[in-house]
């Protein structure tokens, strides 16, 4: 996937940021927490180092330790269940639907003990899909939760965008993610009480001023995201919208072209904004993915791109009919080796 921005873009900005010597906490980087704010409309945004650091901290919020259990998507990247594990605690694995990919409320409400602490939900590649009802349970069993949406910027369900769903939510700014500020990340929040826990935690234990020095009243942490990052993800999020309309257009495509091949999309609920973060197919019943996969790597598919033009259609049609035609259709795989995929999937927290 490539970064849906130029050096152009940023160029003006950039030089800005040279002559001012202002390279972290500086204007951009709170513009940039104010443009989340706006875009998801959750009461509150803090910028971080990565996705990864974003769990990490929420889990510290949370006062998770050694003993405790969180319950965690089985369908997700490493990143996901290490944080809860860098913490001594335990992460419990609740399964997926096997269409959207995403945590069931059965799975989850039958992974809970009494050592349950909280919550993971992952918006498996982008896809936000029953997120609501999850939180619905969660609040019923008095569970926080936290989402992972890492590949989710810009995503929605019943209305309400990514950001805004769940407790507390955390994205990734990673160059695999529609959003790309090289690395990086955000944490929303709609609660005031962990936005002014974040607010300190993440500044060294600093609450503002003391006179002309630091207040600093706990101890905290330096995962600050700085101002060039900054300048990258606010030029990106002004157009977020119209990158995520052009991919599911071409979403649209991929699915006329490859459904009636028998390969099946990832299923997103009716009520769900999709931001196209991975394009992804179950292969069709007795196919071997990683045989079509190793049929893709033929000349034909390395020369071609495979954001499809009108003119390719007919030919990719041509040609999968082709590679499936040659594969050993001897028994099929579980269906997560069956998935294909045409972008970088949860690769980067």
């Amino acid at each position: 996937m490539r970064p849906n921005i130029s050096f152009d873009e940023v160029e003006a900005d950039f030089r800005e940021v040279f002559e001012g010597g202002m390279f972290t906490r500086g204007h951009h980087c709170e513009a940039f927490r104010h443009d989340i704010v706006r875009y998801t409309g959750a009461s509150h945004a803090h910028l971080v180092t990565s996705a990864t650091t974003a769990l990490w901290v929420c889990l510290k919020l949370l006062k998770i330790k050694a003993g405790d259990e969180v319950i965690v998507s089985d369908f997700s990247f490493p990143a996901t269940a290490n944080v809860v594990e860098d913490l001594g605690a335990r992460p419990v694995f609740a399964d997926v639907s096997l269409s959207t990919f995403n945590m069931t409320p059965s799975a989850l409400e039958a992974a809970v003990t009494p050592a349950t602490r909280a919550v993971i939900f992952v918006d498996a590649l982008g896809n936000p899909t029953g997120v609501t009802a999850i939180r619905d349970l969660c609040r019923r069993l008095g569970l926080p939760l936290i989402e992972d949406a890492a590949c989710a910027i810009g995503s929605a369900e019943a209305g309400a965008r990514c950001g805004t769903i769940s407790d507390a939510t955390c994205f990734s700014f990673h160059p695999r993610k529609l959003l790309c500020t090289g690395e990086g990340g955000a944490i929303t929040t709609n609660r005031a009480d962990w936005a002014d826990w974040l607010d300190v935690k993440l500044a060294h234990g600093a609450r503002g001023m003391k006179g002309v020095a630091l207040d600093f009243v706990n101890y905290g942490y330096n995962f600050r995201l700085p101002e060039l990052q900054s300048v990258m993800g606010r030029k990106q999020l002004a157009k977020l919208d119209n990158i995520i309309d052009e991919r599911n257009r071409i979403r649209d495509r991929y699915i006329d072209v490859m459904a009636p091949l028998g390969f099946v999309a990832q299923s997103v609920g009716s009520d769900v904004r999709y931001n196209v973060q991975s394009m992804v197919f179950k292969v069709p019943t007795g196919c071997s993915r990683d045989g079509l996969i190793g049929k893709a790597q033929e000349p034909w598919y390395r020369d071609h791109n495979w954001h499809l033009r009108n003119e390719q259609l007919h030919i990719l049609r041509r040609e999968i009919r082709r590679a499936a035609a040659k594969l050993d259709l001897a028994g099929s795989e579980h269906d997560y080796t069956a998935l294909l995929s045409g972008a970088g999937c949860f690769g980067g927290r």
